[in-house]
């Protein structure tokens, strides 16, 4: 069976604050080489970022880990978005990186920077559900090496940096030595985390445990064909019927907004076609803080004291609105805004009574990539005074 390399959590996917009135100062650029948007935030001293890169490898034997993580990735953000750290605001950003797959340039060492850090959660989960899987070769040391150089990781020690790797192959496999990537990684204060799909002690063996505890991460082992169960509650279906509400309170612009919106719309049907329970965790996802829209969405980006509504190109508007005044638009938009905020907090008290539920009726598993991912960041974070509600 070949390797798989998972996530460093940190720029994919999102801004989250701790406080709901979170605002931050965003520059839109635009990549042109690979057509993503990526929204790049100004370090602010008030801010703490959790940075998670994810190295995934898709090669064939890695299918059942890479359907636990589009299985659960709604929850991994839902418990994230309660993350505090004193007064700070919380920003999140995930990176992605697929390896170990044939149809990857040799040259590159079968590695793919999938996207970089971002904020983005439905490009993230776009692109996750776009992975395929395939034979090559899988280098452990080569891909965090990548991760760490090619990814902008916040130069502060303040901030939570984290790598996810996982596979079942060798750690030592491959061109670049895992010693000198958790050298350069100890350096930059990141701490790698190691997840062996099999056995612990064959993990222990084949240096991935040893990988993990040079930077001071954590080691574990999960089964990774296991399926994800989901559970249903008495509450999803009032929660599934607030999603499409607040998916009419979204207002699209730009050159890519259109685009943007429709991308919105697939995300809700991907996570549907796991399961109703997982379009309820997206639904959640989608009433945090950490979702946020600012580069398509008026409703958002209206949030941002420095945006002008009036400098928005009608013919990049809705039909609907093309013409509206300026006074209308923005009565339209603060009208829009209220009801986005009333409906996700009815979605966020429904939670609440879903969590309790969820916690009375679930059984205790700990061999799963959700259960990995989240109990490193957890006792990494407390470390750096980050905090969790229990």
């Amino acid at each position: 069976m070949k390797t798989f390399y998972i996530w460093s959590i940190a720029s994919i996917l999102f801004s989250i604050s701790c406080t709901a009135n979170n605002k931050s100062n965003a520059k839109l650029l635009f990549n042109n080489n690979d057509n993503h948007l990526i929204q790049t935030i100004k370090t602010d001293p008030n801010t703490r970022n959790i940075q998670v890169a994810l190295l995934l490898d898709t090669s064939n034997s890695m299918d059942g880990l890479i359907d636990q993580a589009k299985a659960q990735l709604w929850e991994i953000v839902n418990e994230l978005s309660y993350a505090k750290c004193g007064h700070h605001s919380i920003q999140l950003e995930i990176a992605l990186y697929e390896y170990g797959n044939d149809g990857l340039s040799s040259q590159e060492g079968f590695i793919r920077q999938v996207l970089p850090f971002s904020n983005d959660l439905d490009e993230i989960s776009k692109e996750l559900f776009a992975l395929t899987t395939n034979g090559g070769n899988e280098y452990c040391g080569k891909v965090i090496n990548t991760s760490i150089n090619q990814l902008n990781w916040k130069k502060s020690n303040d901030h939570l940096k984290l790598i996810f790797i996982a596979g079942n192959e060798p750690f030592t496999q491959g061109p670049v030595n895992y010693k000198d990537a958790a050298t350069d990684a100890v350096e930059k204060d990141i701490s790698i985390n190691t997840i062996f799909c099999g056995n612990f002690r064959q993990g222990v063996d084949t240096r991935w445990k040893d990988g993990a505890d040079m930077t001071r991460g954590e080691y574990t082992a999960i089964d990774h064909n296991r399926a994800t169960v989901h559970i249903a509650t008495p509450y999803d279906d009032i929660i599934l019927d607030l999603n499409h509400k607040l998916n009419d309170t979204y207002i699209y612009y730009g050159s890519n907004g259109a685009q943007k919106r429709s991308t919105q719309v697939a995300q809700d049907s991907n996570a549907r076609a796991y399961s109703e329970a997982n379009a309820v965790s997206r639904a959640v996802s989608k009433s945090s803080g950490f979702y946020k829209n600012k580069s398509w969405d008026l409703i958002d980006a209206a949030e941002d004291e420095s945006f002008e509504v009036e400098e928005v190109a009608k013919d990049n508007l809705p039909k609907e609105l093309k013409e509206k005044s300026k006074t209308e638009l923005k009565q339209y938009i603060a009208k829009k805004s209220k009801d986005r905020k009333e409906i996700q907090q009815k979605i966020q008290e429904l939670n609440k009574k879903r969590i309790t539920y969820l916690k009375n009726n679930r059984k205790k598993n700990d061999s799963n990539l959700e259960t990995a991912l989240l109990n490193a960041i957890k006792k990494q974070g407390k470390e750096k005074s980050f905090s969790w509600e229990e």
